[in-house]
């Protein structure tokens, strides 16, 4: 799933996203609040991690104007401002959860996984119907008819773009922009190729194709 990241400072931004990639994450850097701010509005984030003191424009002020414009992406905040009153302030500004620097990859990619559980209104780690097609946001794992199959980073991606909007059409550009992050060559038959191969474990009617719009999941019968 595609994140985008804002912060200013080089090396931990270079370590973060290194360290998102190496977890499977798409990841779009940026290093300022304007640069995030339209980030924000071109969509296709599964969550935002963003730091406070940035450039151009605060963090704080960025997560002001994204939720005022209606924007519900999932927000953690990353920042060295560890005061009750910043943590209660952002929080109370929209953001979905606060992480003082510096802290563990694992504690935040638990947060990360329980900011988007909860934006997909999902408690448990389980989205879909159960006894009939699954998605463990947990172990990214799928589950069909109860019987578990392991996901590659890129087609748990894709499977839960369609999942989360499960019925909808998304088109070929919907799908690129969920899975892939800035800059990376995405060759013109790469969702098709992903399709394939997931039909072998899902079925080959679950993912369907309506030709010239896209693709939609059709949960296969118990």
């Amino acid at each position: 799933m595609r994140v985008l990241l804002v912060e200013d400072d080089e090396m931990i931004g270079q370590s973060l996203r290194e360290a998102l990639t190496r977890q499977g994450w798409s990841v779009d850097w940026v290093k300022d609040g304007l640069l995030a701010q339209s980030a924000l509005a071109d969509g296709g984030y599964a969550c935002v991690l963003l730091d406070l003191g940035l450039p151009q424009r605060d963090g704080v002020e960025v997560l002001r104007r994204a939720r005022a414009a209606g924007e519900t992406t999932p927000v953690l905040v990353l920042t060295a401002r560890d005061g009750l009153d910043d943590r209660v302030d952002g929080l109370d500004l929209g953001a979905d959860d606060y992480l003082v620097k510096p802290y563990e990859l694992r504690e935040l990619l638990a947060r990360m996984r329980a900011v988007i559980r909860r934006r997909d209104g999902a408690a448990q780690s389980l989205i879909g119907e159960e006894g009939v097609l699954q998605l463990d946001l947990g172990t990214r794992e799928v589950l069909v008819g109860g019987v578990r199959s392991q996901l590659s980073a890129r087609e748990f991606a894709l499977l839960h773009a369609l999942m989360e909007r499960s019925g909808a059409i998304l088109s070929r550009e919907q799908l690129e922009n969920r899975i892939y992050g800035w800059g990376e060559e995405v060759s013109s038959n790469a969702v098709d190729v992903l399709i394939h191969g997931m039909r072998r474990k899902l079925g080959p009617d679950t993912i369907r194709n309506v030709r010239g719009l896209g693709w939609r999941v059709v949960a296969p019968s118990p």
